[in-house]
């Protein structure tokens, strides 16, 4: 059987099957309403990991998830992300890995999230313009400050990933990657190596027809959906892979969750493990 726990940083145990919040609206209304709901009822069926961050509405999906879900239970983490802000010429997005503005969106985060330590932060993406040990050493230092528990890096290569570990423990790692779309497979290997915890965003996406009608004939063959085969494949692919789909819909949020249940064939997985040579 497949194991459906995790212990990120070596000692912090979640359900290896998590959540991811971006999708959830936040402007008030019924469909916040309803994204309240949805976070809510991801705690129920036992969801311990939700992904969200600064960039997410500007803090407010961090805010949202309070609002759902404060006072935490115990064993659940959120974990959210920095280093892009409205630091483009005319105010718009782009990466910002200054240290000060580190610390600025990790003080935010704290507030937001009304708790006095993040226990997993990470980096939403490597700032170009700004030296990577300025930006993991500021983490560290906010690490050794008590205000972080762990650190974790979003979008990097094995080279930077590399780098990053001569400077401080590295937790996590989240990069693109899915059943038909396996760029990072080397950084995969690094973290399996390591015992890094690889949270794959955008964990469920499909291909051309082609593609799309061979998972739909494994789905038929198991009696599951395309989604639960896809996830399904990711949690048997590597023992460190942390899938975090997203949804705003409880009834898939609730489809997401059974895939943790289906066991793939070697049949299966040898047909699925050849999409990603023909990707």
């Amino acid at each position: 059987m497949t194991s459906t726990a995790f212990a990120i940083g070596g000692d912090l145990e979640v359900r290896r099957l998590g959540f991811g919040a971006m999708h959830l609206p936040t402007e008030p209304g019924p469909a916040r309403e309803t994204s309240l709901a949805v976070a809510r009822r991801a705690v129920e069926l036992g969801i311990t990991l939700i992904d969200t961050a600064h960039l997410y509405g500007g803090g407010a999906n961090e805010e949202l998830l309070a609002e759902a879900l404060h006072p935490y239970p115990d064993g659940l983490l959120i974990t959210t992300k920095v280093g892009v802000a409205r630091s483009g010429p005319s105010g718009e997005w782009k990466l910002d890995g200054r240290p000060a503005v580190l610390r600025d969106q990790v003080e935010q985060a704290l507030r937001r999230l009304r708790v006095e330590r993040i226990e997993l932060l990470q980096l939403h993406r490597i700032d170009p313009e700004t030296p990577l040990a300025d930006q993991v050493g500021t983490l560290r230092d906010l690490r050794t400050e008590g205000k972080i528990g762990r650190i974790g890096l979003s979008e990097v290569t094995v080279d930077e990933l590399d780098q990053a570990r001569e400077i401080v423990d590295v937790a996590s790692v989240q990069n693109r990657y899915n059943l038909l779309d396996r760029e990072h497979e080397p950084v995969l290997a690094v973290c399996e190596a390591a015992g890094i915890a690889f949270l794959p965003w955008r964990p469920v996406a499909w291909g051309d027809s082609g593609t799309e009608t061979e998972v739909a004939a494994v789905a038929a063959d198991v009696g599951a959906t395309p989604t639960q085969v896809a996830l399904a494949w990711l949690l048997g692919h590597s023992p460190v892979v942390l899938p975090i789909p997203g949804t705003a819909r409880i009834d898939h949020l609730e489809e997401n969750l059974a895939a943790e249940c289906l066991e793939l064939a070697p049949v299966h997985r040898d047909r699925l493990d050849r999409l990603g040579e023909a990707a």
